[in-house]
């Protein structure tokens, strides 16, 4: 069985997708509304150094009414979708949501 997985952050790079899922994937773009980008430090060295970065993109709900975050779509299998979890840190939890093109499709966002 597939799932869909929205990304708008490290997830889209192909060297963390090679690392976290052992390939690249294909995905189409799209979008989810009613949120907005922040920003998180990262402090797992692992994802640093898979990422390339300590700063990573971090959704989190907003009220303004043209709010929406553009991003990727992918079909990952369920094993792929237990090592994105593995892959995101605490401060992330994963969520369904609706995308703007109608299904919807699981995105990690702020764990507040």
């Amino acid at each position: 069985m597939s799932e869909l997985l929205f990304s708008y952050g490290t997830l889209r790079q192909p060297e963390v997708q090679v690392a976290t899922f052992g390939r690249e994937l294909d995905g189409h773009d799209d979008a989810i509304v009613g949120y907005e980008l922040d920003y998180v430090t990262i402090t797992d060295p692992h994802v640093v150094a898979t990422s390339g970065s300590d700063r990573h993109p971090i959704l989190k709900p907003s009220d303004r009414p043209d709010a929406h975050v553009d991003g990727t779509v992918f079909k990952i299998s369920e094993a792929e979708l237990a090592a994105a979890d593995d892959y995101e840190v605490d401060d992330y939890r994963r969520i369904s949501v609706p995308l703007a093109s109608g299904p919807h499709a699981w995105v990690y966002v702020f764990a507040d």
